[in-house]
């Protein structure tokens, strides 16, 4: 062969070569690399509407239709608001080191390090504390939920044994290294559960009311506190917010956007709540997953199938940041080695997998982990740090972040903030808490720990 033919062909192989390269490199991108404004509304919206969508009418029933509405609203609108919060003080964080010349570029930053970084010590024990408490648990619930779910396809193995077979499969977790790799995750999450708020709600509507069926919520106020400490850890999802505006190229435009997702979030969990309860009502004070009452069909099935997969994404989004917390603890966090920091993280499975194990109790545990976690997290500990932290007329003329438009006076961001802790405080912490643990006790007394098949069928009961 000629040489100048030789040349030509190498330089076409190499041409070749190139764009599968640039090929690789795009789906990568596409699927792997997010940190847009889109990337982080899947997130938070995604984060938000997990199997506390099928705990909603089990609140419903409750409080009652109107009030079930009604604190969705609400705790929809206080949730945005402390995110909003947090969001400010990330950036006035992240501020205030860049000005030292502090790097980030192999440290994710999380929200007990902004808690240190503007207020000390103490607030950052206070707020890894709270933050891991919340997420551990928050871990467990989605285990419950798995084993729950799966339950209603397959009830020839009971309960704790699904839970034994999702644990080991949510520990797979531990090989994605950060938000930045959940893009396709987030999308994939949103839509499996738009399609399963819709189908409760057409479904529903379709069944129709049962023979004989009644409303009679709110019936005692144990019931109606208990519910309302529901829907309150429904819109608390912010235990992770700090970690998904850190994985942003820009995190300025991080401000809104969980407030944009709550309002899709209403979308599907108003109607879907609203619908279940009108169709099955008082049925549901003992049927706290929503697909134990309806039908078995392919369209269930579906949803009980997405919704799976679904939780598996959410056990990932709130093990990740456990998964930092060990990592900085072991000092394995800033190594590039993906499988190193994957053997690193699995330590932290093994309690989360303990735990639901112990309390396999679907819908009383989120008004426990509501009542007691997502009050200080969520809401008071934000709101009572953005005061602190903005209480000197210095710190409020040289903020990152000024009011926002809607509420430019220093003064109404601070009574907005006084009414979201005592509130919470009052109402969440106080009365939620109360009664909360009462119903926790009661499950615990009718079934016991370590229960086998939490709310099983007696009448087909699974096979050993």
């Amino acid at each position: 062969m000629e040489p100048q033919k030789q040349d030509e062909n190498a330089q076409d192989e190499l041409r070749g070569e190139e764009k599968l390269d640039s090929s690789m490199l795009s789906f990568k991108t596409l699927v792997w690399h997010g940190g847009s404004v889109y990337d982080a509304w899947f997130s938070c919206a995604s984060n938000q509407v997990a199997q506390v969508l099928l705990t909603l009418p089990y609140s419903f029933s409750q409080l009652g239709m109107l009030s079930g509405v009604i604190f969705q609203v609400f705790y929809g609108v206080l949730g945005s608001w402390t995110a909003y919060l947090i969001s400010v003080l990330y950036i006035e964080y992240r501020t205030r080191k860049e000005k030292e010349n502090v790097n980030f570029n192999n440290h994710i930053i999380q929200w007990f390090e902004v808690l240190d970084g503007l207020l000390g010590s103490y607030w950052k024990a206070v707020g890894l504390a709270f933050n891991c408490t919340f997420l551990l648990f928050g871990t467990v619930i989605q285990l419950i939920a798995c084993a729950s779910n799966i339950y209603y396809i397959n009830d020839r193995l009971d309960k704790r044994t699904w839970t034994y077979i999702f644990g080991a499969c949510c520990a797979t977790t531990v090989f994605i290294p950060s938000y930045h790799n959940y893009r396709i995750w987030s999308f994939l999450g949103l839509g499996m559960t738009t399609y399963t708020a819709w189908y409760l709600t057409i479904a529903s509507l379709v069944h129709g009311q049962v023979e004989g069926v009644t409303h009679s919520g709110p019936k005692k106020l144990v019931l109606y506190f208990t519910g309302a400490t529901n829907i309150l850890y429904t819109f608390g999802g912010h235990a992770i917010t700090v970690e998904i505006m850190h994985a942003m190229w820009r995190p300025k435009k991080f401000k809104y956007i969980y407030l944009i997702a709550t309002l899709y979030v209403f979308t599907l969990t108003i109607p879907s709540a609203a619908a279940v309860y009108w169709a099955f009502g008082d049925q549901l004070l003992t049927h706290a997953n929503a697909f134990s009452l309806l039908p078995r069909t392919g369209f269930r099935d579906a949803a009980v199938i997405l919704m799976l997969i679904h939780q598996f994404i959410t056990f990932g989004f709130a093990c990740t940041p456990l998964y930092f917390v060990w990592e900085k603890a072991i000092g394995v966090h800033e190594t590039k080695s993906i499988c190193l920091r994957a053997l690193a993280r699995l330590p932290v499975v093994i309690p989360v997998w303990f735990l639901a194990i112990i309390f396999p109790f679907f819908g009383p545990i989120n008004s426990a982990v509501g009542a007691f976690l997502v009050t200080f997290t969520v809401y008071i500990i934000p709101s009572l740090a953005h005061m602190l932290t903005y209480r000197k007329a210095s710190a409020r003329e040289n903020a990152a972040e000024k009011p926002p438009f809607f509420l430019p006076s220093w003064t109404g961001v601070y009574m907005m903030n006084i009414f979201v802790v005592a509130w919470v405080f009052v109402v969440g912490f106080g009365f939620g808490g109360w009664a909360s643990m009462t119903n926790f006790i009661k499950q615990v007394d009718t079934f016991g720990l370590f229960a086998k098949c939490y709310q099983c069928n007696p009448k087909t009961p699974p096979h050993n």
